[in-house]
Formats: C-alpha cells, sequence, structure tokens
C-alpha cells in the first residue's frame, strides 16, 4: 500500500504503518497535551497504541489461518480505522473462508477474556464511566475494546469479517456467486447506515461508510469477473500484438517504444524467446532520472514476474494477480517460450495479450 513504512517482518509478513496512522497519533498527543500536560498525551498515546497492538494480533489471527490453507499473506497494514491483511488470494471454499474469517475476532475474545480474569472476571461499571478518558482503568479499557472490535468486525458487511462469514455460511447452500452477491447487497446497505448515522452523531461514520461501500462493492465485481472467466482458457482470450524489448535494449530503446505504442509495460526477452522481465514506464522514469538514457533496461526492470501455461484457465491467472502488486503475468508455451501476457485492467478485468 503506497504512503506506507515498512516498521518489521514477522514469520515473512510485512507490517507496515500507514503515514495516516502517525498523523493520528500526533494528533491524539497534541489534543491530550493541550487538555492535560505531558503525562496525559504520553498516557494517552500508549493507550493507542496499545489498542492498535490489539488490531495487528487480530490480524495476525487471520495471517495464521490464511497459512493453514496455504495461501501467503505478503504484508499487514495498520491504518487509522484500523489494520488490513493482505491475502496473496481467497480461500476457495466456504469451510476455509469461513474459519480465515472468524479467526480474527477470535484473537480479541482471547485477549478479553485473559483481561478479565486479570480484573477478578469482571468489569465494575465506574471502571467504564471514563472508557472515553485517560482517566480510566486501562486494563478495563483495553477488555471494552476487544469486545467492541470483536462486535463491531462481525457485522455482516463487507470488508469486515462479518461479511466474510455471513458469505461463507450462504456459500455453503447457496454457491460462492449468489452468496457474495447477498453479502456485498447487505454491506451497501449498511454502508448506507453508517453514513446516515455519521451525518447525526460522527464524521468518522461516514468515512467507514464510504469504504465499507467501495469495498463491499469491489468483491462483487471480482466475484463476477471469477465466474465469467472460470471457463475461458488463456489461449482462447489473448490477442495477438504487443511490443517488447530486447536483453541487449537500453532505456532509448524503451521511451521509443512508449512513444509509438499505448503500452505502459513492456517484457524483456532472451534470444530463446523467455521472459526475462517486464519494465514499466515508471522503471523508465527513474532510470532517466538517475542513469540516463544509455542504461541497459536489464539494469532497471523488474524480474519477479509469475508465469503461467497459455492452457490454464483464465480464472488460475485471475488468481495468482490478486493481492498482487506485480505489473503483469507473463504467459508461457510447453517450451517456456513467452507468448503473452497479463495484466488488470484499471484495476477489475483481466486483459490478456500474446504475440
Amino acid at each position: 500500500m503506497r504512503w506506507s513504512i515498512k516498521i518489521a517482518d514477522i514469520g515473512g509478513t510485512a507490517v507496515r504503518i500507514h503515514v495516516t496512522f502517525l498523523l493520528l497519533l500526533a494528533w491524539i498527543w497534541i489534543a491530550n497535551y493541550q487538555a492535560g500536560g505531558t503525562a496525559a498525551a504520553w498516557q494517552a498515546t500508549l493507550f493507542i497504541l496499545l489498542i492498535f497492538l490489539c488490531v495487528l494480533l487480530h490480524e495476525f489471527g487471520h495471517v495464521f489461518a490464511a497459512r493453514r490453507f496455504g495461501i501467503n499473506t505478503p504484508d499487514v497494514t495498520l491504518l487509522p480505522i484500523g489494520g488490513l491483511a493482505r491475502l496473496e488470494r481467497m480461500p476457495e471454499r466456504p469451510r476455509e473462508e469461513l474459519i480465515v474469517a472468524i479467526a480474527g475476532p477470535l484473537v480479541n475474545v482471547v485477549i478479553a477474556a485473559v483481561l478479565l480474569i486479570f480484573l477478578g472476571g469482571t468489569i465494575e461499571p465506574d471502571m467504564l464511566d471514563h472508557l472515553n478518558s485517560i482517566e480510566g482503568h486501562l486494563v478495563a479499557q483495553l477488555a471494552a475494546v476487544n469486545i467492541f472490535i470483536v462486535l463491531f468486525n462481525l457485522i455482516p458487511a463487507f470488508p469486515m469479517d462479518g461479511g466474510r462469514v455471513l458469505r461463507a455460511l450462504l456459500a455453503m447452500r447457496l454457491g460462492f456467486g449468489r452468496a457474495t452477491q447477498i453479502a456485498a447487497s447487505l454491506g451497501q446497505v449498511i454502508a448506507f447506515l453508517f453514513g446516515f448515522i455519521g451525518l447525526l452523531y460522527n464524521p468518522l461514520l461516514i468515512f467507514i461508510a464510504i469504504f465499507v461501500y467501495l469495498a463491499a462493492t469491489a468483491e462483487a465485481q471480482t466475484t463476477q469477473i471469477r465466474e465469467v472467466s472460470s471457463g475461458v482458457l488463456i489461449r482462447d482470450a489473448m490477442i495477438t500484438q504487443f511490443a517488447r524489448l530486447a536483453a541487449d535494449a537500453t532505456v532509448n530503446d524503451a521511451v521509443e517504444a512508449l512513444l509509438r505504442t499505448t503500452q505502459h509495460e513492456f517484457p524483456v526477452v532472451g534470444p530463446d524467446g523467455r521472459l526475462l522481465g517486464i519494465l514499466t514506464r515508471d522503471d523508465m522514469i527513474r532510470a532517466l532520472k538517475d542513469t540516463g538514457l544509455d542504461t541497459p533496461v536489464r539494469d532497471v526492470m523488474r524480474t519477479e514476474i509469475p508465469l503461467i501455461d497459455e492452457r490454464k484457465s483464465l480464472d488460475e491467472a485471475f488468481r495468482i494477480m490478486q493481492g498482487r502488486t506485480i505489473p503483469a503475468v507473463g504467459v508461457i508455451d510447453r517450451s517456456g517460450r513467452l507468448i503473452g501476457r497479463l495484466r488488470l485492467q484499471d484495476g477489475a478485468a483481466p486483459a490478456l495479450e500474446a504475440a
């Protein structure tokens, strides 16, 4: 995700903090400093950090559950509205999605239970009188926040866990496509309710409503694409023309190709026709700024490009691309020669091109 800073790597999953989260911490520190001084500012900031530690543990509940089914998670990003675990692909079976979705809230249930045991099994009403204040009991506040996280995340609206739990339960009877349509529609309705309540009480709910609505719409579109593409082979969907660069080409050659075509990225192939890498427009701009026109494209191209056989289904290619920040996927024949490419067109439907 753009504008995020990597702060750690846990078991192969990068932990990132979005810059807006840092702005939130700064705002909380300043607001509490003005209200109660330095001690109050640091205490409030610590409380927020503890909350987001619980959010991070919640996201890693999803991460470890997904790994059980062979799904990798490249990174987890902390945002002011919560955390986001990016899965390379979504679980394909309803039971798997149910387990992955419910794993996050279960982590918060455990955290809340441990904190309640520490408090003697109950939260006294007077401990929650100052829930939004630094004067409250810290452990009780954290327990209450974790209970809130569980209840909020189980609201049946995408992209929250409750929406995925609902979709998984419906899919067991109705099928994945129909279940997604129902869950996404419900998510959009809930987003409108959030927005209406936000206009009356809390403007933050408006931003949450926008996020939920867009995510529910995107989920429905993605499912429709997958259903349409499930019976289509890659070789049947390919078109026949695109420009490529030779292994000994320079950035100058790439710029000329960029100017005479409508492409934004160019496959770099060796003499045997195998894909060596892909050079994007952004790569060209950086090379022009740093090293000049005579830079060999092999020095600035991207090399970690997935390959897929032309006989595979379009749906399988789409799953490879989903959740990954790659410019394209190379399509190859039986001998491993590059014969096409696949990229996400405008972040939605896959667009296939072949030589």
